[in-house]
């Protein structure tokens, strides 16, 4: 009788042995494990499982319209009507609204937002950028140097893919603050470039001292090439805005150093504190003069943040300031690869870009809806910094802008043990007690980095009033029984 083998297994062409090692290494914390056990906790909560808590409250991402944030009408309005023109002649929708879908249609190849288009984005749109910025800095600006992209991240992935030089078998540095957002520190790592981490400092309200940029590409120097430095303001997950000082005293170190200054400039429009004001990299660089205005600079921004929230459709830019004809053909050509930025995506950039005018009909609502987007994040910031600062064990910074608060706590010796015993960080152990405790999800902030021995995590201030006074009331009692319990 002939007995019949099983076939080996056919080789797969691809196993975790050969993938690209960059990409196990990469760390993106803000949808790190803590929010997979949050989606877990919800889908257990549909099942009628039992919780000390009714629902998660996903603090972890700076997701507005998910918080509850309703869309700007005009902007809902324009794109609607894009993406949809034969409604032009039916729907009573203000007539600056039909002007702008008019105008913007007429950029597009077919008259579609359908089609595809130039790499760089509509040249339309790339036009109204360039009067914004001018507008928003008194400076000049030219829409050749504008790009638009598909979220702010891939102008900012894109920018680093263009640095990445290594020589003499040292990898090409990056130099970034910490705490960062985790975007730096993953492309970084997927890209097997150098992170040289700077400290902000969180007892000046996370002011940037520059004897610490220098001490840390002092050492940077000895195993990488320092090529750029990254500049979060107004910051996340910190909240500071920079102050023009400060800022000259990080242009002038960049100079000196011969650094690219990557300015992500996201929150422009997110500044609370009365008395502080946004200045962009590229109007303090210009107005400072020989030999500063000749430096090379990139800037980013997003239809994501300020009073929009659209994150979802994913609209961002990047202006490239002092770029070389010849790096720009490069990076032109780079960009080709990728046809175009999101089309949807760029609409609302144009929105942005474009607002209502006074004695325009949507004027009025535009502005009545932005002030009161604008005026809530103020409220809720002041409530959260107030919140953390009442009770022992933690201190918060003013939040003077962007969507964040990074508090820090402390933890007694029992936690920090039967962290290591777990195999995870304090702040990390910390967090997923206060999910399972509270259904409040935040981000430990070593998923940011910070000062060795110091613990914080990092919420949003976006949750409704009512609810953020829910869970600021949910990590004050969390906190004071957390610590009872390990002391």
């Amino acid at each position: 009788m002939k007995i019949e083998t099983m076939p080996e297994p056919y080789p797969s062409a691809i196993c975790i042995n050969t993938i690209n090692p960059n990409v196990k290494l990469m760390e993106y914390a803000v949808r790190g494990p803590l929010v997979i056990r949050a989606a877990e906790i919800e889908e257990e909560l549909k099942r009628g499982v039992k919780k000390p808590f009714d629902e998660v409250i996903r603090a972890n991402t700076g997701d507005c319209q998910a918080m509850g944030q309703a869309p700007i009408t005009y902007i809902r309005q324009v794109l609607s009507l894009a993406l949809q023109p034969e409604l032009l002649d039916i729907v009573d929708y203000p007539a600056d609204v039909k002007e702008r879908v008019l105008t913007l249609l007429k950029g597009c190849n077919g008259g579609s937002l359908g089609s595809y288009t130039e790499s760089l984005g509509i040249e339309v749109i790339r036009r109204y950028v360039q009067q914004f910025i001018e507008e928003r800095d008194g400076v000049p600006s030219d829409y050749r140097d504008i790009i638009l992209t598909t979220g702010a991240t891939q102008g900012i992935k894109s920018i680093l893919q263009l640095l990445n030089c290594p020589v003499d078998n040292k990898k090409t540095g990056i130099m970034v603050p910490i705490p960062q957002y985790p975007l730096y520190s993953a492309t970084a790592v997927e890209q097997g470039m150098q992170l040289i981490s700077y400290f902000l400092e969180e007892e000046t309200n996370w002011g940037l001292n520059i004897n610490e940029l220098k001490r840390a590409i002092d050492e940077a120097k000895e195993i990488c090439i320092p090529r750029a430095i990254v500049i979060i303001n107004p910051g996340n997950p910190t909240g500071q805005v920079l102050t023009r000082a400060n800022m000259e005293e990080i242009i002038k170190f960049a100079y000196e150093e011969n650094l690219l200054i990557l300015a992500d400039e996201v929150y422009q429009s997110n500044v609370y504190e009365d008395g502080i004001e946004f200045n962009s990299f590229k109007k303090v660089l210009v107005e400072m003069g020989e030999p500063y205005k000749n430096m090379a600079l990139a800037s980013f921004m997003s239809c994501s943040k300020g009073y929009t929230g659209e994150c979802g459709l994913r609209g961002g830019l990047v202006e490239i300031f002092n770029f070389p004809a010849d790096v720009k053909a490069m990076f032109y050509k780079n960009l080709s690869a990728q046809l175009c930025p999101n089309t949807v995506g760029q609409a609302a950039i144009f929105c942005l870009v474009n607002p209502p005018r006074e004695g325009e009909p949507s004027y009025e609502l535009f502005m009545e809806e932005k002030a009161k987007v604008l005026k809530s994040l103020k409220e809720r910031a002041q409530l959260v910094h107030e919140v953390l600062n009442s009770f022992e064990g933690f201190s918060c910074t003013i939040i003077q802008g962007s969507m964040y608060a990074f508090p820090q706590f402390k933890l007694p010796p029992k936690v920090i043990d039967l962290a290591n015993e777990c195999g995870m960080s304090p702040d990390q152990f910390y967090a997923f007690e206060l999910l399972e405790n509270t259904g409040v999800c935040i981000v430990p902030g070593s998923g940011f980095g910070q000062k060795p021995g110091t613990y914080h995590f990092r919420t949003t201030i976006l949750p409704k009033i009512d609810k953020l006074k829910i869970m600021l009331e949910k990590i004050t009692s969390f906190h004071i029984d957390f610590i009872a319990k390990y002391s």
